[in-house]
C-alpha cells in the first residue's frame, strides 16, 4: 500500500532537509517517493503500477506519495518542475531521481539497480 506523505512524515521517514544539508536518510529500508498532482493524467495513469509494486515489494521498500499541490514546500526543495517525478531512495546513498510515467518494467529495472531491491 503506497502512503502519501505531508511534510511533517517526510522529515521523519525520509530526509529532514530542516536539520541536515547534506543528504541524510531516515528510512530503515529503501523508498520511492512520487511526486503527483489529481489533475495530472500520467501521474493517474501510474498510480496503479505503484500500488502493484508497493504490494510485489511489500516489506522491502517503501513506496511513498506527495502531493505538489498540497506540499509545494517539499516539490520545492526538491526543484521538482514536471510530474510525476520519482525520487528513489537507497539506504546509505545518495538519491536519484527519474521524471515521467515510467513504464513497470523501467521501474522494476531502477529498483533493481538503484535501490539493489530483487523481488
Amino acid at each position: 500500500m503506497t502512503e502519501n506523505l505531508t511534510k511533517e512524515t517526510f522529515l521523519k521517514k525520509v530526509f529532514n532537509f530542516e536539520e541536515h544539508k547534506e543528504w541524510k536518510f531516515e528510512g530503515d529500508k529503501p523508498a520511492l517517493i512520487d511526486f503527483y498532482a489529481d489533475w495530472c493524467g500520467p501521474c493517474k495513469a501510474l498510480a496503479p503500477v505503484l500500488e502493484e509494486l508497493s504490494n510485489e515489494y511489500a516489506g522491502k521498500i517503501n513506496i511513498y506519495k506527495i502531493d505538489t499541490e498540497a506540499e509545494q514546500e517539499l516539490a520545492a526543495a526538491f526543484d521538482i518542475r514536471s510530474i510525476p517525478s520519482m525520487l528513489f531512495c537507497p539506504v546509505g546513498e545518495a538519491p536519484q531521481m527519474a521524471n515521467g510515467a515510467l513504464p513497470k518494467t523501467q521501474l522494476v529495472q531502477i529498483i533493481r539497480d538503484v535501490l539493489k531491491v530483487e523481488k
